[in-house]
């Protein structure tokens, strides 16, 4: 078992400050920034960081299974304190003090709680509101688990959805999607994983991408008008800026692409239609531009073609697209 790295005491107070500050309803986005260039001089600093809000959270939790019943209890006067200064943070101290006590306990009894499933079909979009107020719009073709705790929002992604997250510093959210998770506070953002490729589009505030504990691979902060593709089971992705509105065209029935992989193209139309459309004789090396209005598959595929150099053939059961360099 590997030992956790020491940490100097002045990093974990200043951990907790962050922590204090960035769950104040007053902190913004130069907040969010001068917190992202914190965490980035020192790998240390995104460790005390979670350490501190996972213990917090573990304190808090453990406070309410604990807590007394009082009907029966004829409290005693307490004695005010002679310095009342910053008691959120001597509990969040006391707290990381105590942390082999709370290992100790073991799981939480309210992790038992099952999650609520939410998916779509081929075609079908669907939007959701979770109980904090956060936003969900599922395209189709996707499934959605959602499992909420009294320190964390967890949901699990396979498809594609955009997130609009209702704020709450207190309970960060997390999306896990193949090999990478997600986590925000508040912000709103796209997030697709179809066919092994993962990719992440923010429209607001920031995000954190980081990979899986079964995974490799570097934590990375996008924000908005950035976008990270990764190919699962790779170590790293390409962080590039985009028109995140573009990305996010799909809920209006535009899909909008600048020289995308043809396999995100036909992934893309899959979720929209029920029958199939597979790629052969080099399709699948081929890159595409363009926009596309999804409306009747066979019309969608012929304007495809019109536009890359495809051909098609269509049956009952299939579409199947090959590489024509004298299609156009």
């Amino acid at each position: 078992m590997n030992a956790s790295p020491p940490i100097a005491d002045a990093v974990i107070d200043t951990a907790v400050d962050w922590m204090l500050r960035l769950e104040s309803p007053q902190a913004g986005e130069a907040d969010w920034l001068a917190f992202d260039s914190w965490l980035n001089a020192d790998p240390l600093h995104a460790v005390a960081y979670d350490r501190a809000v996972l213990t917090a959270e573990d304190a808090r939790a453990i406070g309410e299974v604990f807590r007394p019943q009082t009907a029966n209890v004829i409290p005693f006067p307490r004695r005010a304190p002679s310095a009342p200064a910053q008691p959120q943070r001597r509990a969040i101290y006391g707290a990381l003090a105590a942390a082999g006590l709370f290992a100790a306990i073991g799981a939480p009894m309210w992790m038992a709680a099952q999650p609520t499933i939410y998916s779509t079909a081929p075609g079908e979009r669907r939007t959701v509101t979770l109980k904090d107020g956060s936003r969900i719009d599922l395209n189709g073709a996707s499934r959605l688990s959602v499992k909420f705790s009294r320190g964390q929002r967890r949901t699990t992604l396979d498809g594609e959805a955009v997130f609009d997250v209702a704020k709450d510093a207190s309970r960060p959210f997390y999306i896990t999607s193949g090999d990478r998770q997600v986590r925000v506070v508040g912000t709103q953002f796209d997030v697709r994983r179809r066919d092994g490729r993962f990719s992440v589009t923010v429209a607001r505030g920031i995000v954190e991408v980081a990979p899986v504990a079964s995974a490799s691979g570097a934590t990375l902060r996008l924000t908005a008008g950035h976008r990270l593709d990764h190919t699962e089971g790779a170590a790293d992705g390409h962080v590039s800026s985009v028109v995140a509105e573009e990305t996010l065209g799909w809920r209006g029935g535009r899909l909008i692409y600048r020289d995308a992989p043809m396999g995100d193209v036909v992934a893309d139309l899959n979720a929209q239609f029920a029958r199939p459309i597979t790629l052969s004789d080099g399709a699948g090396s081929l890159r595409f531009s363009g926009v596309l209005m999804v409306d009747d598959q066979d019309e969608v595929v012929r304007r495809l073609a019109s536009l890359a150099p495809i051909s098609s053939t269509v049956t009952k059961n299939e579409i199947v697209l090959r590489a024509d360099p004298s299609a156009r």
